[in-house]
């Protein structure tokens, strides 16, 4: 699928120049695409192309597969280059998402080049999010993870996968190591790119540990589980840059108990396979173990941490605004009462000149005004 480029200016840049590259990236990435799988049809290039496209690595032997079998597989080196081709498939998706959906939708909600951004990174996530959740819990209930916990470590570490399973891994590492070339493509600023940088080296990293490591079944439940919690936080996120922010207030204290929930689920979920569960597994080493679960456990704290910073920062913010309210309401008060007193003294002393002669009246009004001009 060929994405139109975007309309930047009125002059078309030079070929091969910054700017052509990232108004065009997603057709030249897509071209790049097709020669793999147009190296498909024919029979010297298709050993080659089918290396970058189909999935390697088969546990089954084929003559032992039949009608209505699934294929298995394992992790190997020959997945490095599913995953080439699989993030470049990922770029042109996300030009796909970014033209035709979160675009429209930008130009509605007439937002600053600040929200801009953030907008375009929080409809990103939650369509990667949301699609990851579905998929991962459909290979959950299938392999039958999600009423036996034993089988999170069961046959360790010859993990066996199906199709989706393996396929569902690949896509992960493939999305968010497309995550670095987008920083270019996307022209994120130089101060959002350290904390880009940062979630994505860390779900790139931990997923690709989990593939090679044989994790692959707890690693599942957890990326699931986090993606249910990250969902919910971009859909709030969504929803105030459209101006919901009454629904978006809601969605968020909704997020504050599922993310809560998440952490706390993972921890024990990470304690009962690795210190538990391969206890007795021979083959799991003591050093691998509590290094898995420390690594998990770290990234847990450092999530709940920052949560927690979070919300400590929003108190002070809120309890310092209402301090300032305060003082301006009471300021506001003793205004209101001077000027009430001004009135009923100013009140008192007229009728206090009705009541004398018309002479004294005379008389005490105009060394009122003397006074006054005094």
């Amino acid at each position: 699928m060929v994405v139109k480029p975007r309309k930047t200016s009125s002059k078309n840049p030079p070929i091969l120049s910054h700017e052509f590259v990232i108004q065009n990236h997603a057709d030249i990435v897509s071209c790049v695409a097709m020669v793999f799988v147009v190296g498909l049809m024919f029979q010297t290039t298709q050993p080659l192309a089918s290396l970058f496209i189909a999935l390697h690595h088969n546990a089954t032997p084929v003559e032992e597969v039949t009608y209505g079998m699934e294929m298995l597989y394992t992790s190997g080196l020959k997945d490095l280059c599913a995953v080439f081709f699989y993030t470049l498939i990922a770029v042109v998706v996300h030009a796909v998402i970014q033209e035709y959906i979160l675009d429209k939708i930008k130009t509605k909600l007439h937002l600053s080049k600040v929200k801009m951004s953030k907008f375009n990174e929080s409809g990103q996530l939650f369509i990667f999010y949301l699609s990851s959740v579905f998929w991962g819990g459909d290979v959950i209930y299938r392999e039958g993870l999600l009423f036996n916990i034993s089988a999170l470590w069961r046959d360790y570490p010859i993990i066996q996968m199906t199709f989706l399973f393996k396929f569902f891994f690949i896509i992960q590492i493939s999305y968010w190591l497309h995550s670095y070339p987008e920083l270019y493509f996307q022209k994120v600023k130089r101060e959002d790119v350290p904390s880009r940088v940062t979630y994505a080296t860390i779900y790139l990293v931990a997923i690709a540990a989990a593939y090679i490591l044989s994790f692959t079944r707890l690693a599942l439940c957890l990326l699931v589980l986090h993606y249910i919690s990250e969902t919910v936080f971009h859909v709030a996120r969504l929803l105030r840059f459209a101006d919901k922010n009454s629904i978006a207030l809601k969605v968020f204290s909704v997020w504050n108990f599922i993310f809560i929930a998440t952490r706390l689920t993972s921890i024990i979920l990470s304690i009962l396979t690795f210190w538990f569960g391969l206890a007795d597994n021979e083959n799991a080493s003591l050093f691998i173990r509590v290094s898995a679960l420390a690594v998990v456990v770290s990234l847990q704290g450092y999530m709940m941490q920052r949560f927690i910073t979070f919300h400590l920062g929003r108190y002070r913010e809120n309890a310092a605004s209402n301090a300032a309210a305060l003082v301006e309401a009471k300021k506001d008060k003793k205004a209101k009462k001077a000027a009430k007193r001004e009135e009923l003294s100013k009140k008192n002393s007229d009728e206090e000149i009705s009541e004398l002669p018309e002479v004294d009246q005379n008389t005490k009004s105009l060394r009122s005004r003397n006074v006054k001009t005094k």
